[in-house]
């Protein structure tokens, strides 16, 4: 496909083109209540009246045009009036042309070809593909329009486990490199620890909220049928991410003097800049794919990201054994292992996307100047996105790094703790970026009815998945802690603990829910703001009171994130439920205009 060169052009691109005005079948206007002339073979057929409908700026006129010898039904013929500029001429739902009578069924009956009578008609998917088409999931023709509690469970079935594996495999490369950096030294381990926390809340957070605005973008450009636009969305999203690498790149290249500032331990803090030094060779690679997974879940492709990584674990785990045991690389070897790992992700996502899944290629309408403009809506979702996972990120990590403050027992409690909730909650985040791709395609395509009866579904879901994390924590609370340390005072302490995080991890399924939908609906800055209020004005305070004042220790800790996370459950689910859907519908369109 030849390169496109403006916005216009990618939207175009994705349009068809319907065949010359039809107008041997549509009828003067002193004529539209009359039947039309008996022209047709099979004349003895009932036959049905004309009528005019105009649906915004798309003019079109509609005949029933009998057919076929054996068959039954009518094509429906369109004439349209030059206005394939108009923004509004792919807007519609399947559903709504359902509705007004523009589609009709041409299967026939004997299941061979028939002939058709009357003016040359386009063929009924690109009248479908004009008025926006079901997109999204899989491409069935339940997907959109209209859809009921059963379909939306087994989608949401089929698009979390493959992202649940997808997330949980992802996170292995941080936990494979810990636990081989832990048999080199104890000075490389809290360089490393030191190194990975930092690039989380400089780095590594700032990418994943950035994607969070291809969760809207992408997933209501498909849903609207203007597939081509997806690719443009992660086209600016690439180009923007590699900006923002360079103000990434220059704290993580300073960051063995900004550390040494802040930690006592000056040679933990030079080792984990060094190690930081190398690791942001691999920092594009790491948001290639971020913005690339976006891409292919926006079409139903949850199984991209998983192909990718079942790949690359294994190749990470190798890199990091031969780099580090074999070649004695140490600390090197480790950050060279993760660098090749991570720029080996894109790589293999682009092998999946053409090779083995080429028909998502449709929604890539090649490279285009066009990438370099209009980056205001994607800002506008990108920076609340920012926010959003920025301030949970680095709560947890304040909370983390107070607990050095308590002991040295309780210190390795709370990191036994925290790999249990990062762990766990896997599972309704996964379920999450499901909902929001899902919903943003229902939204896209104008399919409010639908949007609503899956949002009940998600509701039931998530609750149950709460319920399950909360019994799970509680029945093994005496369990859960010796598969990590022999130690019996840490085991105690991550028992006693479990019961606070087991409320938390429900609580915390429902803020994943209410996250998700407000992603879906395009409304991160009301996600961005409200985490960032009750995070550092309830949370944050009421877990380090509870902690220090009234001497809780880490139950504090994590009484104070639950409370936390209820709160926010509760004022984004309020304005959730005010919310006028229906403005979701038109955001979308004037994004995509």
């Amino acid at each position: 496909m030849a390169p496109l060169t403006t916005e216009e052009e990618v939207e175009k691109e994705d349009a068809p083109q319907l065949l010359a005005p039809l107008w041997d079948v549509v009828s003067t206007k002193n004529q539209q209540n009359k039947p039309p002339s008996p022209i047709y073979d099979n004349e003895d057929k009932p036959t049905e009246y004309e009528y005019e409908y105009d649906i915004s700026s798309l003019a079109l006129s509609f005949v029933p045009l009998p057919f076929t010898t054996g068959g039954g039904g009518c094509y429906t013929a369109a004439a349209y009036y030059g206005t394939m500029d108009a923004p509004e001429a792919r807007r519609f739902s399947t559903s709504t042309a359902e509705r007004v009578g523009l589609l009709k069924s041409s299967q026939h009956a004997n299941g061979t070809g028939a002939k058709q009578y009357g003016a040359i008609m386009p063929d009924p998917s690109e009248i479908e593909s004009l008025l926006g088409g079901r997109g999204g999931g899989d491409g069935s023709d339940e997907e959109l329009g209209t859809t009921t509690a059963g379909q939306e469970a087994k989608l949401l079935l089929k698009y979390s486990v493959p992202l649940m594996g997808t997330y949980l495999l992802q996170y292995s490369f941080s936990l494979v490199t810990i636990f081989v950096v832990g048999h080199i030294g104890t000075d490389e381990l809290g360089a490393v620890s030191l190194a990975t926390m930092t690039a989380n809340i400089t780095g590594l957070a700032i990418y994943e909220g950035l994607a969070t605005s291809l969760d809207t973008l992408c997933a209501q450009a498909y849903g609207s049928g203007k597939k081509t636009m997806v690719g443009l969305h992660l086209q600016r999203m690439v180009l923007f991410m590699l900006a923002v690498t360079i103000p990434i790149g220059a704290i993580w290249l300073c960051s063995g003097w900004i550390l040494a500032a802040l930690v006592p331990e000056k040679e933990l803090a030079h080792l984990a800049g060094y190690y930081l030094s190398l690791l942001l060779a691999g920092a594009p690679g790491y948001a290639i794919f971020e913005a690339g997974k976006r891409f292919t879940q926006a079409q139903g492709l949850f199984n991209a990201s998983l192909f990718v990584l079942l790949i690359a674990t294994p190749v990470n785990i190798a890199l990091n054994y031969v780099f580090v045991f074999v070649l004695n690389w140490d600390l090197t070897g480790a950050a060279l292992a993760t660098v090749i790992s991570n720029n080996l992700l894109p790589l293999l996502l682009w092998i999946y996307v053409y090779f083995i899944n080429p028909a998502s290629l449709e929604c890539w309408g090649g490279f285009t100047k066009a990438a370099f403009t209009n980056w205001g809506p994607m800002a506008r979702l990108a920076v609340p996105g920012i926010v959003m996972v920025e301030t949970e990120w680095l709560a947890f990590d304040i909370l983390t790094f107070s607990t050095s403050y308590l002991s040295t027992t309780h210190l390795a409690a709370q990191s036994i703790v925290m790999t249990l909730a990062v762990s766990i909650y896997h599972i309704p985040f996964s379920v999450g970026v499901a909902v929001s791709t899902r919903l943003g395609n229902l939204i896209g395509s104008g399919s409010l009815t639908a949007a609503r009866t899956a949002t009940k579904t998600y509701i039931t879901t998530f609750l149950a998945i709460g319920l399950f994390d909360f019994v799970f924590l509680t029945l093994f609370r005496n369990i859960l802690p010796r598969a990590f340390t022999s130690d019996p005072q840490v085991v105690d302490i991550v028992a006693t603990v479990l019961p606070l995080l087991a409320a938390f991890q429900f609580a915390d399924s429902t803020t994943a829910l209410v996250n998700a939908l407000l992603r879906g609906l395009g409304k991160q800055s009301i996600g961005g703001w409200c985490n960032l209020g009750v995070y550092y004005g309830v949370a944050v305070p009421l877990a380090l009171a509870l902690c220090f004042w009234r001497d809780w220790k880490l139950v504090g800790l994590w009484a104070g994130c639950a409370v936390g996370s209820a709160c926010i459950t509760v004022t984004e689910g309020v304005y959730i439920w005010f919310y006028d859907w229906d403005k979701a519908v038109v955001d979308a369109r004037e994004r995509e205009e």
